[in-house]
């Protein structure tokens, strides 16, 4: 079975950095595309970024862009996501999704972690 845990998140001042980590069991990690998605409290999900199998292609939100570093360890089955120059606004739960078909990126996904919480507050 299919297993992602995330994990890294927390309270953080805004401007702070965050490291969040996803473990990846019971599939090809290196198969896959991962990308994480995030959910805002009373808003929708928000996808953040995507990283294909091999980590040679990287693609983020715009408001990402020059903040957010995903990157991957696939000898460690671990997606990582690198949170700097965090606001307010970044405070959300934070997922790691696999996606669905081998060799595709942003095309859906079928599995999910639990989620960290990510809280950036004075």
């Amino acid at each position: 079975e299919v297993q992602l845990v995330e994990s890294g998140g927390g309270l953080v001042q805004p401007g702070g950095s965050l490291r969040l980590s996803c473990a990846a069991s019971g599939f090809t990690f290196d198969d896959y595309a991962m990308s994480w998605v995030r959910q805002a409290p009373g808003k929708g999900l928000e996808w953040v970024s995507a990283i294909s199998d091999k980590g040679g292609r990287i693609y983020y939100a715009e408001s990402m862009k020059g903040r957010f570093t995903i990157s991957r360890d696939n000898a460690k089955n671990t997606l990582y996501l690198q949170m700097d120059s965090l606001k307010s606004e970044d405070t959300a739960v934070y997922y790691c999704a696999k996606e669905t078909t081998a060799g595709l990126v942003v095309a859906g996904w079928n599995y999910w972690g639990q989620g960290t919480q990510v809280t950036v507050s004075s």
